[in-house]
């Protein structure tokens, strides 16, 4: 299996390529790099208290060399939705191998883990494992129920004949529409892209249900101002907050009557 295919409760079926050992090999190295430097502003850092608290310095290192790798994993991938400064880097994701939100106790146990498939040197269980897993897996993901995925760069749709010219009452409030692009990540920007792309995709009831969620979410992420939202139905509102995102220098003025 090359590629991990998801269904959503709204019927949208969604392909992910699984990552390959030789592109996780080399965001592997991109995070030990990281590790490595992290390790060695902590090692000066000891260095500085061994003339105050030697003993408690030696052990503050050896913790540190032990905990910083797992600490890391576990963070990064949390914190910046499964990602890695190294998968980011090669356009890798940790996800859920059945489609759902991350958990963090599937974060914890995947980067746990790690000290099995490194056995008995340089990952070699875990390499192994990739190779001989359906999903290419390693030891951490089967057991954390995770896999590694590419993230492609999608081609960007035609947005002027996808959006279109109407207007835009969100722009009205150029203070608020700032604030929605600074609070929505790139990759919640692209779902709703995708969803206005593949919406003849998708059946009446479903996509009336997707882009009500949709719409919600974004309402959640910053609030207009009533009397502009409330006539606006969820595909329309979802229409004009991607506009926002994808083009924040449209046009600004009403149409003339």
């Amino acid at each position: 299996m090359t590629h991990l295919r998801i269904r959503t409760p709204e019927g949208v079926e969604f392909s992910l390529q699984l990552a390959g050992p030789v592109s996780r090999a080399l965001a592997l190295l991109a995070d030990s790099a990281v590790v490595w430097c992290a390790t060695s502003v902590l090692g000066s850092i000891v260095q500085a208290l061994r003339w105050v608290a030697p003993d408690t310095a030696g052990t503050a290192m050896f913790v540190g060399m032990l905990v910083m790798p797992f600490a890391y994993g576990m963070a990064m991938e949390w914190f910046n939705r499964g990602q890695t400064l190294g998968k980011r880097v090669f356009g890798l994701r940790v996800v859920d191998a059945q489609g759902l939100k991350l958990r963090p106790s599937q974060v914890v146990l995947r980067n746990l883990l790690r000290a099995v498939d490194f056995l008995p040197f340089l990952y070699v269980v875990g390499g192994i494992a990739t190779l001989v897993t359906r999903r290419a897996q390693r030891l951490g993901d089967v057991a954390a129920g995770t896999v590694v995925v590419r993230i492609p760069r999608p081609a960007r749709p035609d947005l002027d004949q996808l959006i279109g010219s109407r207007f835009n009452s969100l722009r009205a409030y150029p203070h608020l529409a700032a604030r929605l692009r600074q609070r929505v990540p790139a990759a919640e920007a692209a779902i709703a892209l995708q969803a206005l792309v593949r919406r003849e995709e998708i059946e009446a009831g479903p996509r009336v249900e997707l882009f009500r969620e949709l719409a919600d979410h974004f309402r959640g992420r910053v609030e207009f101002p009533a009397e502009v939202v409330d006539g606006l139905a969820d595909e329309q509102y979802v229409r004009d907050v991607v506009d926002l995102l994808y083009r924040p220098r449209g046009d600004t003025t009403r149409p003339t009557p």
